[in-house]
């Protein structure tokens, strides 16, 4: 009997055909982000929405800064001299006015003393001269020459009284008193640094901004920072801004002033700065990943009636997963926020998250 190969392998390429078509069929209706509709009909994408609410939003700046204390100093004497006192204790709080260090004044002392003693003769002696005067016993030239060496000695010991005074270092404002460098029985001089005082609550921030913002920031604004070792984040008001642009860094200057009640902070730490420049109530956000582009523009997906609707958009302030839709669409509008690139205008979608 013959075989008739033909027809055999006719039928084995049938066959595979088949095997093709009824596997692509299944793999197709398998595919994640598609769901059949009915007989005939468009395949529905799976999405995800959230519905638009209104709500506030703040267009902030990030930037880096510095830490200062309120009021700082050095502190040094106006005059050379041994030490003969220190009355402070390193790293202690100090009031205004306190006597931190004294120097060595026993010589002017002493002449404070003498011209103390001469004023008081001189004071019996103008006495003296204006009872003869007023009787005429003396002439007016005699009696101010009397005066004249009386008031000579009261400018003296005002001289000696600010000299001695000299010899002090007081506390020129509150604060906190740091390490000193000198001991009892040092010699000092105007250019030796005894110790140094701040002034760290409040403390002050520095930082800069981009130039393009100069036009938006103003006395008043709100900054939030961190620094490192804290898991906290402190608030602080601008209150001074520089009147330039630094031509080198072609940035803008800017001092704000925060509280520091629980000493927490200290000058020098560097700090990461969040500046608000502005805060818009009611804006229509919605989250990043509901954003798409094409040649037209930025776009949203828009749900109505269980299909999606493409929607041109304009947006405002970005923040880090939201975005401000200025023109487009509208709060209460709902929107696709995932399976985007399953979506087609105008196409069947099902939903199966909404937020």
């Amino acid at each position: 009997m013959k075989i008739n190969y033909k027809k055999i392998l006719f039928a084995v390429v049938v066959a595979i055909l088949l095997i093709f078509l009824v596997y692509n069929k299944l793999i197709k209706s398998s595919q994640p982000g598609a769901a059949q509709t009915g007989a005939g009909k468009k395949q529905a994408a799976i999405v995800s929405v959230a519905v638009v609410n209104p709500t506030s939003i703040e267009e902030k700046i990030f930037t880096t800064g510095s830490i200062m204390a309120n009021e700082e100093v050095d502190l040094a004497s106006e005059v050379s001299g041994k030490v003969i006192k220190i009355s402070f204790n390193e790293g202690s709080k100090v009031k205004k006015g306190d006597l931190l260090v004294k120097i060595n004044d026993s010589e002017l002392q002493a002449l404070l003393l003498k011209t103390t003693y001469s004023k008081k003769l001189a004071e019996e002696k103008e006495f003296r001269q204006r009872k003869m005067l007023e009787k005429e016993a003396i002439s007016k030239e005699e009696y101010d020459v009397a005066l004249s060496e009386l008031n000579k000695l009261d400018a003296e010991i005002q001289q000696i009284k600010a000299q001695i005074e000299k010899t002090e270092i007081r506390a020129p404002f509150d604060g906190v008193i740091g390490l000193r460098t000198v001991s009892e029985g040092s010699y000092i001089n105007p250019s030796t640094t005894v110790a140094t005082l701040q002034n760290i609550n409040p403390l002050k921030i520095d930082f800069s901004v981009p130039e393009k913002y100069f036009n938006q920031v103003k006395t008043g604004n709100q900054i939030s920072f961190t620094i490192q070792g804290l898991k906290k984040t402190f608030i602080g008001k601008v209150y001074a801004i520089e009147p330039k642009i630094d031509p080198n860094t072609r940035t803008l200057k800017m001092r704000a002033i925060s509280k520091n009640d629980n000493l927490e902070l200290f000058p020098g730490s560097f700090a990461l700065v969040e500046l608000v420049l502005r805060k818009i109530e009611n804006a229509v956000v919605i989250p990043t990943d509901a954003l798409t582009s094409d040649i037209k523009g930025q776009k949203v997906y828009v749900i109505n009636k269980g299909k999606a609707f493409e929607r041109q958009v304009v947006t405002g302030i970005r923040q880090d997963r939201s975005i401000q839709i200025v023109n487009g669409i509208n709060a209460g509008d709902t929107i696709v926020t995932k399976g985007i690139l399953n979506v087609k205008q105008g196409g069947p979608v099902k939903i199966t998250e909404q937020k």
